[in-house]
């Protein structure tokens, strides 16, 4: 496939567009304050009554960072102040009994993912104390049936602190990096060595920790090929189960600690798209396989077999290998799903500690699936996990004639067709390895809001 883009860097820069990255469809520019606590209470109730009722996911933000990254988009709480770790802690516990008492108890609990901000801001104490928490209130999958995993910063943890982790029933880990140049660490706020991640990686090996991701960026400010190349160095000496390579999106006029980032120091398109191509080859000719999007595994990795067993899934956060459950979003700003409803909590720490002290689910906005979304959505994670549509499966199971009811949609795949991205059958549609990178450009002709309105500037480059 890297040949392919190594060939065609005008193909590149032609599809290089704004658009969702379809973690959901419809996405969270579709939801509204009309979907609040009564719909999704009702929700959880329907789940409950179904004769299959879903095993359980857990998502929990945790927002408090001790210092800014000044590439991130994410919703955070910069303070040095523990207390407020603490408060927030008491709040996420009275939010997993308002949840633990809608569910039934035949709906275990298979999955579990700390998010944040930085997850490793609590104490191990407090980590504890939350894990314990969720014990209490829901049903846990047995251990061999678990999906525990944690995003930390290496900075925040040593060989102990991983130890402890995995005390606590993680194993997964998901490290920051983003990128070992000084230079480039200096210009995003963020000094990380190499050897203290490298001790981290192992320390987490050693403890039994299922899988071991890295994330980088390309774009970042200061970057260039060499520099990049060098943090693929030791990168690849340190050999994570996955890689997460994700483009750095400069939107200042949207997450407002960007503009701490000067526009002339990021790298020019073109440079930008040498580091990208460079990177995917070296991650190739190491022996990583190419998920999507932004992500590899190695192909022992649970991701990469669910990839070639054709089970992968796409949730918001981002690839995964269990496609049937229920999501349970915990926090400020998390996202859920409840069978075909997608629910958002207040955005704000004390917006959400308000709605929780007075009892209330602090759900903030939300959709509810139409027909026409289920639709959509099928087709569009077909595309996105599985590079494959076919058309009398999903005729099948929602009553359409594919050809008929997509027409304009397949026309505006012409272009794609044309240029090898994509191949399209009289009863299938299959993405071809180069437009493997241009996921996104295929599944929006199947995105029915981007058709019904302008293209919102809240979306970020595909490239």
């Amino acid at each position: 496939m890297t040949d392919h883009l190594m060939l065609d860097r005008e193909l590149l820069h032609r599809y290089d567009v704004t658009g969702p990255r379809y973690t959901s469809y419809p996405t969270a520019a579709q939801f509204t304050e009309a979907f609040n606590e009564q719909r999704y209470r009702q929700r959880v109730q329907w789940g409950n009554e179904d004769p299959m009722p879903r095993p359980l996911s857990l998502y929990v933000h945790v927002p408090f960072c001790r210092t800014v990254c000044f590439y991130c988009a994410c919703n955070k709480v910069i303070t040095a102040n523990y207390r407020r770790a603490e408060r927030y802690l008491d709040r996420l516990i009275q939010e997993l009994d308002l949840q633990a008492a809608l569910f039934d108890d035949d709906r275990p609990v298979e999955q579990l993912h700390l998010g944040g901000g930085t997850p490793t801001y609590f104490s191990d104490e407090d980590l504890a104390r939350l894990i314990e928490a969720i014990g209490q209130r829901f049903p846990l999958a047995p251990p061999e049936q678990r999906e525990f995993s944690i995003e930390i910063d290496p900075r925040t943890v040593d060989r102990n602190r991983v130890a402890n982790l995995a005390a606590l029933g993680f194993n997964r880990i998901s490290l920051g990096v983003q990128d070992f140049d000084p230079d480039v660490q200096k210009a995003i706020n963020r000094i990380q060595g190499v050897q203290e991640t490298a001790d981290v990686v192992a320390a987490a090996r050693g403890n039994g920790f299922h899988s071991v991701n890295l994330d980088l960026m390309y774009g970042l400010p200061l970057q260039t090929p060499e520099r990049l190349s060098r943090t693929l160095d030791a990168v690849l000496a340190i050999r994570p189960d996955r890689i997460a390579l994700y483009n750095y999106a400069h939107m200042p006029q949207m997450f407002r600690i960007q503009r701490q980032i000067a526009d002339d120091s990021l790298p020019p398109a073109g440079v930008k798209l040498t580091l990208l191509i460079e990177a995917m080859q070296r991650l190739a000719a190491a022996g990583y396989q190419y998920i999507g999007m932004d992500h590899f595994a190695l192909p022992e990795d649970e991701l990469a077999q669910a990839a070639n067993q054709g089970t992968l899934h796409r949730n918001f956060q981002g690839y995964a290998t269990r496609p049937d459950l229920d999501l349970i979003g915990l926090g400020a700003s998390s996202i859920g799903q409840i069978g075909d409803a997608y629910c958002q909590n207040r955005r704000d720490p004390e917006g959400h500690a308000e709605a929780v002290a007075a009892g209330r689910l602090p759900v903030w906005r939300g959709v509810e699936l139409s027909a026409d979304d289920r639709l959509r959505r099928d087709v569009i994670q077909a595309i996105m996990c599985r590079h494959y549509v076919d058309f009398d499966a999903v005729e099948e199971r929602h009553g359409v004639v594919f050809r008929q009811y997509f027409d304009e949609a397949l026309a505006a795949l012409s272009p794609l067709q044309d240029d090898g991205m994509v191949e399209i059958g009289r009863n299938w549609l299959q993405v071809s390895d180069r437009g493997r990178f241009f996921l996104r450009n295929v599944a929006m002709p199947f995105d029915a809001y981007l058709n019904a309105a302008p293209m919102e500037r809240r979306f970020s480059k595909v490239i």
